[in-house]
C-alpha cells in the first residue's frame, strides 16, 4: 500500500500536478482536498467540492454504482472512461482512475484515503467520433455507387467492398457476413470464363502499383464487366488499389467501335474526328426519320498552356490522358468523346436535349474541379464548355462544332470555368459588348462614376466601425449599370486597373474627411488581381496615404483568394510590405472557391468576409449555418475577425451573432450610400441591438 506524508507535503506535491486530483476519505467518502487542475476541469471552486460527498461528482450510473461499494471494493480502485459534469452544465469525457493510499497522521497512524484522478478526453473523443463518422460516410459512399467497388491494400487484402459488387459477382451470404479474403478471391476467379488469365492479370497489375488499368471480364453467367483499377496514392507512394466494376453487357457491342486504330486519337485512345463524323451523320439520319435531336459539347481546357510551358509537353500529354479518362467517366455508353487536337475535346450526347446537355456539363465541371495527381504532383485544371443543339443550331457537324465553339468562347469572356448554350444573338451581343466598353471608358472622364459607401457594423453594439467602398455607374442613356455587368467587362479589358486606381484615391480622400470631422472609420477597398499585380502598386498606395494624411490603419484592402494563389512568392512579399505599413488585409467572398488555406497561416490577414450566398439561407438552411460556423471557427482559431455580407433581416443578424460573427454589412442597416448620405448616417446614434 502506498503511504504519503500528511498535510503540507502532499498538498504541495498534488497542487503542482497537471492531472486533476481529488483526495477522498475512504470512510466517509467526503472530498478532503482537490488540486488546481481539478478545479479547472470541474469548473467549480475548491470550497464547493471539499467537504462534499464524492458521489456529487458522479455523472454516470457507473460512477454512482462504484462509489456505493464497500470499502475493500473501493480500495481495489478502478480505471475506466467516464464523464465529468462541470459546473457550467457541460459534460466532459474523461479518463478516470481511483487508487487507495494511506496518509500518515501526526500520531503516525494511517488514515485510508482514495485518490480520484481524471484527464480530459474531449479532444480524443472528438477525434474518435470524427473517424467513426468518416468511416460511416465512406461506407455510405461505396454503397451508393452505381459500380461495384473493391478496395485492397498493397498485399491484396480486402479493406472494403460495396453491395453492387456483391450483386455483380453473385457473392454468397457467408462472404458478406464473415471476412475471408482467400474465399472471396477463389469465388471471383470461378465466376470468370478464363480463371487462369484472370489470376495472371491480377499478378501483372500488382507488379505495377502506380499504374491505372482497364480490362474487360467475361463471366460464366454471360455478364460482361469493365474492370478499372486505380492506385491509392499517399505522399506520392501507392498504398493500395481501388477496383471498380461496371456492367457492360448491353453496351459491349457498341464499345468495339473505339478498337479500330484508324478512328482513334493516338495520344488518348479516344475516337478522332473521322469516327465522330460517322457517328453524328448516323444520328442526323436518325433524327430526320424519327425526330428528336442531340447535343454537341465543345470543351477547352483553361490556361492549359501554362502546364506545357512550365512542365513540358510530355507531362502535358500525360495530363491530357488523365483529362480524357475523367471526361469519359462522365458519359453514357451511347455518347462519344472525341479529341479534336491540343486541349480541345468534343462530345456527342446521343438523343439528348438541353436538359441532359446541361446536366452533363455540370457533371464535367464538378469532376474537373477535383485535384489531379501525377508523379506525386497535385494540380488543378479548369475547363470551359460550349453547347450546341441539333437541329436547332446547325444541320451538320461542322456547323454544330462552330456554334459550340462560339458559345465556349463566350464562356471564357465571362470568366471561364463554366458552360453556355449557343444563342443566335451572340454576334449581336458582341457588338453590344463593344458599345458598352466604349461607354465605360468615356464614363470616368464624364463624371458618370461615383463611389458609394456601405457601412460595416459591429455585431455586438450596432456601432458603425467602417465602410466598404463600392463603385457605381449611372449612364445618362442606359441608366444605372449593374456592377455585375461592367466589373467583369472592366477586368476582361484591363480597364479595371484605371477604375481601381480611381476608387482607391476617392476612398482614401473620403476616409481622410471622416477623420478630420472627428469620426475616424476604416474604409475597405476591393482590389482586383490585375490591379494588385501592377508594378508600383504599393508605392502609389503609400503616396496616396501621405498626400491625404490618412493613417494606414484606417485603410483596408479586400483581396480575393485568387490573388493569394497566383505568383505566391511575389504576392507574399507585397502583402508583407502592406502589413508593415499597417494597412488592413481582408479576404473577400471567403469560402466560395476551391483553394488551400495555407495562406491564412503565413500571411498577415486581418479579416475574412463571408459571402452573402451563405448568409442568404440563414437562419433555416443547415448547410449555410455549417459553412458559416466553420469560417467563424477558422477565424477564431487564427485570431482573424469575420465580417458577414448581405445581411438583410434581423433573423439573419441574430443567427450570425449567436455564431459569434464579429461584424456585418447589408441592407438591414443600409445599402451603398453616396458620401454625404453616409456621413449623415454615421452622425446618427446607433440603433439598439436586439
Amino acid at each position: 500500500m502506498n503511504r504519503i506524508p500528511a498535510d503540507a507535503a502532499w498538498r504541495s506535491l498534488f497542487e503542482g500536478l497537471p492531472e486533476a486530483l481529488w483526495l477522498v476519505d475512504a470512510q466517509s467518502l467526503d472530498v478532503v482536498f482537490c488540486n488546481p487542475a481539478a478545479v479547472a476541469l470541474a469548473g467549480r471552486p475548491a470550497e464547493a467540492m471539499e467537504g462534499q460527498p464524492v458521489y456529487t461528482l458522479a455523472a454516470t450510473p457507473e460512477d454512482v454504482a462504484f462509489w456505493m461499494q464497500d470499502l475493500p471494493a473501493l480500495r481495489a480502485g478502478i480505471h475506466s472512461h467516464s464523464s465529468m459534469l462541470r459546473g457550467d452544465g457541460r459534460l466532459v469525457p474523461v479518463d478516470r482512475r481511483v487508487a487507495a493510499i494511506d496518509a500518515i497522521g501526526p500520531d503516525g497512524a494511517g488514515a485510508p484515503l482514495l485518490v480520484l484522478g481524471m484527464v480530459d478526453r474531449s479532444e480524443q473523443a472528438a477525434i474518435q467520433g470524427e473517424l467513426e463518422r468518416l468511416l460511416c460516410e465512406l461506407r455510405a459512399t461505396l454503397d451508393s455507387a452505381a459500380d461495384g467497388m473493391l478496395v485492397c491494400d498493397m498485399a491484396g487484402r480486402v479493406r472494403a467492398f460495396n453491395q453492387r459488387l456483391a450483386l455483380l459477382w453473385n457473392l454468397p451470404d457467408e462472404l458478406l457476413v464473415e471476412r475471408d479474403d482467400a474465399a472471396l478471391e477463389t469465388h471471383m476467379a470461378r465466376q470468370v470464363v478464363d480463371a487462369d488469365a484472370y489470376r495472371a492479370r491480377l499478378l501483372g497489375i500488382a507488379q505495377f502499383p502506380e499504374e491505372e488499368t482497364t480490362d474487360i471480364l467475361h463471366l460464366r453467367s454471360g455478364t460482361v464487366i469493365e474492370r478499372r483499377s486505380v492506385p491509392q496514392i499517399s505522399h506520392g507512394r501507392p498504398m493500395g488499389r481501388v477496383y471498380s466494376f461496371r456492367d457492360l453487357t448491353l453496351q459491349h457491342a457498341a464499345q468495339k467501335r473505339i478498337e479500330q486504330l484508324a478512328y482513334s486519337d493516338v495520344l488518348t485512345g479516344l475516337p478522332n474526328r473521322l469516327l465522330l463524323s460517322r457517328c453524328v451523320a448516323s444520328a442526323i439520319e436518325e433524327v430526320a426519320v424519327s425526330g428528336g435531336g442531340f447535343a454537341i459539347l465543345f470543351i477547352d481546357l483553361d490556361r492549359f498552356k501554362i502546364i506545357n510551358d512550365s512542365l513540358g509537353h510530355l507531362f502535358g500529354d500525360r495530363v491530357l490522358q488523365l483529362v480524357a479518362q475523367r471526361l469519359q467517366g462522365c458519359l453514357r455508353q451511347s455518347d462519344m468523346l472525341c479529341r479534336l487536337g491540343g486541349d480541345e475535346f468534343v462530345i456527342h450526347l446521343h438523343a439528348s436535349g438541353a436538359e441532359v446537355a446541361e446536366s452533363v456539363a455540370r457533371r464535367i465541371l464538378d469532376e474537373m474541379r477535383q485535384p489531379f495527381m501525377l508523379d506525386g504532383m497535385g494540380f488543378s485544371i479548369q475547363c470551359s464548355i460550349g453547347i450546341a443543339l441539333h437541329p436547332r443550331d446547325g444541320a451538320t457537324l461542322d456547323d454544330l462544332i462552330k456554334q459550340a465553339d462560339t458559345a465556349m468562347y463566350r464562356v471564357k469572356e465571362r470568366g471561364r470555368g463554366s458552360y453556355g448554350f449557343y444563342q443566335p444573338q451572340m454576334n449581336a451581343d458582341l457588338l453590344s459588348r463593344m458599345q458598352l466598353e466604349h461607354a465605360m471608358r468615356q464614363a470616368l472622364d464624364q463624371g458618370h462614376f461615383a463611389v458609394h459607401y456601405q457601412p460595416q457594423v459591429e455585431m455586438a453594439t450596432g456601432r458603425i466601425v467602417g465602410a466598404e467602398a463600392l463603385l457605381r455607374w449611372n449612364d445618362p442613356v442606359m441608366g444605372p449599370v449593374s456592377p455585375g455587368v461592367f466589373i467583369p467587362l472592366a477586368e476582361e479589358s484591363g480597364y479595371i486597373v484605371t477604375l481601381g486606381a480611381w476608387v482607391l484615391e476617392q476612398a482614401i480622400r473620403e476616409a481622410a474627411e471622416w477623420m478630420r470631422a472627428g469620426t475616424p472609420l476604416m474604409v475597405a477597398v476591393n482590389v482586383s488581381a490585375l490591379e494588385f499585380r501592377q508594378p508600383g502598386f504599393v508605392e502609389r498606395l503609400v503616396s496616396l496615404l501621405r498626400s491625404h494624411r490618412l493613417p494606414a490603419s484606417l485603410l483596408e484592402l479586400e483581396l480575393t483568394e485568387t490573388i493569394l494563389l497566383q505568383d505566391a512568392r511575389e504576392m507574399e512579399q507585397r502583402l508583407a510590405a502592406l502589413a508593415a505599413l499597417g494597412v488592413g488585409l481582408s479576404i473577400d467572398d471567403f469560402g466560395t472557391g476551391y483553394s488551400s488555406l495555407a495562406y491564412l497561416k503565413k500571411l498577415a490577414i486581418h479579416k475574412l468576409k463571408i459571402d452573402q450566398s451563405f448568409v442568404r439561407g440563414l437562419p433555416d438552411d443547415e448547410s449555410d449555418r455549417a459553412i458559416i460556423e466553420a469560417i467563424v471557427h477558422i477565424g477564431r482559431a487564427l485570431r482573424i475577425q469575420v465580417v458577414a455580407e448581405g445581411v438583410e433581416t434581423p433573423e439573419q443578424r441574430q443567427a450570425l451573432q449567436a455564431m459569434e460573427c464579429h461584424y456585418f454589412q447589408g441592407f438591414l442597416l443600409a445599402p451603398g450610400l453616396p458620401a454625404q448620405a453616409f456621413r449623415t448616417l454615421v452622425a446618427q446614434p446607433p440603433p439598439a441591438v436586439p
